[in-house]
């Protein structure tokens, strides 16, 4: 969570990422005027949206049915703010040094997946797993990429779009490219809730579904979303196939991961967004119903459908 030298009245340079948390969004980390006093370490990490948490750093051992973890660190979080209020705390899953993937690398094999149930299940939790067992016999991988600058974040390689067994015209890799600067680029995220792609990108994206899409009734945008369809009344509707076409990895989207309902009236919307960063982000909506696998050791991350059974 931070990362510093340890001078009790000093502020130190801190790295922009996502260690303290599963959240992706980059934080900016401070610590706290008094520093370490009495034997103990303040931390203060802020995310993007407003959110942070503030507290010690300590260290602690962590057992995992009867797989004893000694001395990893970890913040005890005495004031938690922001959208992730009311959670018993935050996993950080990044490629940082801090992170829990990489602090119990040795024992776990570096390797690790999850399965995003859909938000309106009631039953059915979302699941995490470590080690071996977490790599899915049934996922299709793609290489993991590696920005010279920033260290924490999981990039990918992002090639194309199809909509209704076509590709995007006006979609190119090179609108996802990361280049030798570390600027641009893809990462999934599972902090972040809505996919966003680099803005042309997305009005290719989004023009092609619409397209695709035209016996269904429009309606008006939503908060971010700016293609919405009024769907009252249906029991079913035939919407247009999405793949994302990652290298050597094409993922097939459910309907329920990109058309998704916003209220109690039957308004339905297109579950993505633009950027006007160069960044593109794979959100967490586009992720549920997926066993998404990170290999560290491999260097790749893996999609499996239907992985949260």
């Amino acid at each position: 969570m931070v990362d510093g030298t340890d001078q009790p009245a000093r502020g130190f340079t801190l790295r922009r990422g996502r260690q303290a948390g599963s959240r992706w969004q980059i934080a900016i980390v401070k610590r706290e005027t008094n520093g370490c006093n009495h034997k103990t370490c303040n931390y203060r990490v802020e995310y993007g949206d407003g959110s942070f948490t503030a507290g010690e750093l300590s260290t602690e051992t962590l057992t995992f049915r009867g797989t004893r973890v000694k001395n990893v660190a970890l913040g005890c979080g005495h004031d938690n703010e922001g959208l992730f209020v009311g959670a018993a705390g935050l996993l950080g899953l990044g490629r940082g040094k801090l992170s829990f993937p990489s602090q119990t690398g040795r024992r776990f094999g570096r390797k690790f997946s999850y399965c995003l149930v859909d938000r309106s299940a009631s039953s059915q939790p979302s699941s995490i797993m470590f080690g071996e067992p977490a790599v899915s016999r049934t996922a299709v991988f793609t290489p993991l990429l590696t920005n010279p600058r920033i260290d924490t974040f999981y990039y990918v390689g992002l090639t194309g779009i199809s909509v209704g067994g076509s590709w995007v015209k006006g979609i190119t890799a090179a609108q996802f490219k990361l280049d030798a600067a570390g600027n641009g680029g893809v990462i999934i995220d599972s902090g972040t809730s809505v996919t966003r792609l680099t803005q042309p990108a997305y009005t290719a994206f989004r023009n092609a579904f619409i397209s695709g899409a035209s016996d269904l009734k429009r309606a008006p945008g939503f908060s971010l979303f700016d293609t919405c369809f009024d769907l009252s009344g249906k029991s079913e509707v035939r919407v247009p196939t999405v793949v994302l076409h990652f290298v050597r990895a094409d993922v097939s989207l459910p309907a329920a991961n990109y058309l998704i309902p916003v209220d109690s009236k039957g308004t339905f919307c297109f579950a993505f967004a633009g950027t006007m960063s160069g960044l593109s982000i794979i959100g967490n909506i586009q992720q549920q119903g997926f066993r998404v696998v990170y290999d560290l050791t491999g260097s790749r991350v893996g999609f499996s459908p239907n992985g949260c059974a």
